[in-house]
C-alpha cells in the first residue's frame, strides 16, 4: 500500500471510530435511579411534572419541586394551562438520537417538560418595564407542565388578549408561530397564490389554513374524512379527503406546499408544485430513533441542487414580535384555537400518549389552575363551538 493509501486509511478508521463512538454516546440510556427527595410543601415549592430518564410517558410523574424565582429580567408566571405539542413526546423519548446532544447524553440534562404556556404574572424582577403583578399573558418557556415558570422579559411572553381564554391562548404559540413562519417566512406566501397544506387538521395545520386564508391565499386542506366539515369551517376553500384521493395526482399546481406530515415523497410533491414552487417540511409522523423525522429534510438538502423548486426546512423561532402578531389576530377574532381535549396535571402522561399517537385534531391543553380539566369531546372549541 502506497504512503497516500495508507494515509486515507488511517483517517477513515479514525472517522469510523469517532462515528462509532458518537453513536454508542447517544444511544446510551442512564439507570433509572430512585427520585430525588420531593421538596417541602409550602410557598416555596410546587407541583410539576418532571422525567429523569428517556422512555415512555410511564416516565412521567407528579413531582414537588422548588418553585422558581424570577431573575432581575424576568417574569415569574402562574401556569394556568399549557399546550401539548409532537416535540414533547420527542424530547421525553430523546428521540431521534441526535438531539439528545442538546437535551443531554444519557439521560435529561432539564427534567421538567412543556413549551407553551398561559397565566397571570405572580412576580417580576426589579429590571422587568413591561409587565407587573397580574397580568395576563402567554407565551413559551421551558417546564410548562408545572405550576409556575420564569421568562425573560425580552424572551417569548406577551400579553393575552382579553377575549381570549387561558386555555386557548396555551394551545397557540410553537403551533401558531409555526405555522406563520412556515407560510410567511419561509414560503414567502403572496394574496392570491395557491398553496396545500398537508395534514392540515392537527395543531400547526389548523393555524396553518387560518393563517393562509389571512394572508389572502387560496387555500387546500388535506385531512381525513371526519375532519371534511372542520376543514371548511376554518376557511378551507378546497378540501382533499387523503384517505379517498391522492393529490400528488391531480392536475392542479401549487405555489407552496406545507407539508406537516411527511406522507409522500419529495419527489412525488413536484408533479402538483410550480416550477418555481415552495414545499415547506414542518413535521413528519415517521419514527425511528436515528434519523426518523429527519429523512425528509436530509432528503430535501440532497435534491435541491438538482430542481428548480425549493425544499426547505423549517426550525420556528419563539420570537416576541410573531406572538404579538398572533395576539392582534386573536383579539380581532380573525384566528382561533381548535382544542380537542383537555387534561389536568396529573393526566399529561395520557396527554403526551395522545399527541404521539397523531390523531389529535387541532390542539391539546393542560388546565393547571382554575376550573376542572377533564377531556373534552373531539372537536369542541374551548368556546363551545364546533
Amino acid at each position: 500500500m502506497t504512503t497516500r493509501g495508507r494515509i486515507l486509511s488511517g483517517i477513515l478508521a479514525t472517522v469510523g471510530v469517532a462515528l462509532l463512538g458518537l453513536g454508542f454516546a447517544l444511544s446510551y440510556e442512564a439507570e433509572c435511579g430512585p427520585p430525588p427527595p420531593a421538596a417541602a410543601a409550602g410557598p416555596g415549592s410546587m407541583q410539576a411534572v418532571t422525567y429523569r430518564c428517556y422512555g415512555s410517558p410511564d416516565m412521567l410523574g407528579l413531582a414537588r419541586v422548588v418553585k422558581p424565582a424570577a431573575a432581575d429580567n424576568e417574569v415569574l408566571v402562574k401556569v394556568h394551562a399549557a399546550g401539548v405539542n409532537p416535540l414533547d413526546w420527542h424530547y421525553l423519548r430523546g428521540e431521534p438520537y441526535l438531539m439528545r446532544l442538546s437535551s443531554g447524553l444519557g439521560k435529561p440534562s432539564d427534567t421538567r417538560l412543556g413549551v407553551d404556556f398561559a397565566g397571570t404574572v405572580e412576580a417580576v424582577g426589579k429590571q422587568v418595564t413591561q409587565f407587573k403583578p397580574g397580568d395576563a399573558v402567554f407565551g413559551g418557556a421551558a417546564g410548562a407542565f408545572g405550576e409556575y415558570v420564569t421568562v425573560r422579559e425580552d424572551r417569548a411572553i406577551v400579553a393575552k388578549p382579553a377575549n381570549v381564554s387561558f386555555e386557548q391562548a396555551a394551545a397557540v404559540p410553537i403551533a401558531a408561530i409555526t405555522a406563520l413562519q412556515a407560510l410567511r417566512d419561509k414560503g414567502e406566501l403572496q394574496a392570491g397564490q395557491k398553496v396545500l397544506i398537508n395534514g392540515a387538521s392537527g395543531g400547526v395545520g389548523t393555524f396553518a389554513v387560518q393563517i393562509a386564508k389571512i394572508l389572502g391565499a387560496e387555500v387546500t386542506g388535506v385531512a381525513s374524512t371526519r375532519n371534511q366539515s372542520l376543514m371548511k369551517s376554518l376557511g378551507a376553500d378546497r378540501v382533499i379527503d387523503y384517505t379517498q384521493q391522492d393529490f400528488t395526482r391531480e392536475e392542479v399546481e401549487y405555489d407552496l406546499i406545507i407539508d406537516n406530515v411527511g406522507s409522500h415523497s419529495l419527489l412525488a410533491y413536484r408533479r402538483v408544485l410550480k416550477p418555481d414552487g415552495i414545499v415547506v417540511l414542518v413535521g413528519s409522523t415517521s419514527k425511528g430513533v436515528w434519523f426518523g423525522p429527519l429523512k425528509q429534510p436530509l432528503t430535501a438538502l440532497a435534491i435541491n441542487p438538482f430542481v428548480s423548486q425549493r425544499y426547505v426546512n423549517l426550525l420556528a423561532d419563539l420570537s416576541p414580535a410573531d406572538l404579538n402578531v398572533l395576539r392582534g389576530w386573536l383579539a380581532s377574532g380573525k384566528l382561533t384555537a381548535l382544542i380537542d381535549r383537555r387534561y389536568t396535571l396529573a393526566e399529561v402522561p395520557a396527554a403526551v400518549t395522545y399527541i404521539e399517537s397523531g390523531r389529535a385534531r387541532g390542539k391539546v391543553v393542560i388546565t393547571i389552575q382554575g376550573r376542572s380539566a377533564t377531556a373534552l369531546a373531539t372537536g369542541v372549541r374551548v368556546d363551545g363551538s364546533r
